[in-house]
């Protein structure tokens, strides 16, 4: 009731804030670069011997989301989250040992909420093989544009359905909300009002994984992030935003990229004791 009558009470700050937001902050473009590819995970040692390699498979990968996604906040793909993430990904020995290659696709947009990526799945095409592994980006817009809790929750049971149904996903991963609270373009109040409503719906994300096979919550250890980067000398947090305050910066793509790959390789190989 406190929280309410406050939020009550702070509304024409928040509204006033919110529209200074938009009006004031630089708008990023979702940054150039490839979104889908097919890359090789073998060396050359390894393709030598046909029948090895005939008992290799294409690991299939699909991003998918909102602008963190899509990269904005880099310049070129290569520097954003899908652009890390294949390298990492071939970096890790218990992936080449059991796939040859590596097909990958980005489908993600600015602006997207839950609605907006559970509209695109059902539009896309059905895939010619099942997707291994589905990566999802999702929650900020729905944070700002203050979807309700029930809603948020059935538009992610929806996601999940039709994640497994439609594209066979084998591991269907969500990446956790971001701290919207420490966002450098979010003014106080606004800012804890918009990270409690992120926190929220981050709890639901949280439940809902735990209550489906096959289905993972991935916390973005974001003070790790900032301790490994200051190397023990304070730092300021916004070296972890893009220069809008608000989006991902290379370095946190970065991040997410090792801590992706490191996850993506237990859950396909869960004896690996590299996460």
């Amino acid at each position: 009731m406190v929280n309410i009558a406050k939020n009550m009470l702070f509304a024409p700050i928040y509204l006033y804030q919110g529209r200074k937001i938009k009006r004031d902050t630089v708008r990023l473009p979702e940054p150039d670069g490839e979104r889908f590819g097919h890359v090789e995970l073998q060396s050359e040692k390894d393709n030598d011997s046909a029948a090895s390699a005939s008992n290799l498979q294409t690991l299939s990968l699909m991003v998918v989301g909102d602008s963190a996604a899509a990269g904005v906040g880099s310049q070129t793909q290569q520097e954003a989250l899908v652009g890390k993430l294949i390298p990492a990904l071939q970096q890790q020995p218990a992936i080449s040992t059991q796939f040859n290659a590596l097909s990958w696709s980005l489908q993600a947009t600015t602006g997207h909420t839950s609605f907006d990526i559970l509209r695109r799945l059902y539009v896309l095409p059905a895939p010619s093989q099942p997707v291994d592994v589905m990566v999802l980006s999702v929650g900020v817009n729905d944070t700002t544009a203050n979807v309700s809790t029930s809603k948020w929750q059935q538009q992610i049971e929806d996601i999940i359905s039709i994640a497994q149904r439609k594209f066979g996903v084998r591991e269907l991963i969500f990446l956790s909300l971001p701290p919207m609270a420490q966002m450098p373009a979010l003014p106080a109040p606004l800012n804890g009002f918009m990270g409690a409503k992120a926190n929220r719906l981050d709890e639901i994300l949280q439940q809902v994984c735990a209550d489906h096979d096959g289905v993972t919550y991935m916390a973005t250890d974001f003070a790790r992030m900032i301790e490994e980067h200051s190397n023990g000398t304070p730092i300021d947090i916004a070296v972890m935003f893009a220069n809008d305050g608000f989006h991902p910066s290379s370095i946190t793509y970065g991040y997410w990229a090792q801590q992706l790959a490191a996850l993506i390789t237990q859950l396909l190989n869960p004896t690996s004791k590299d996460y």
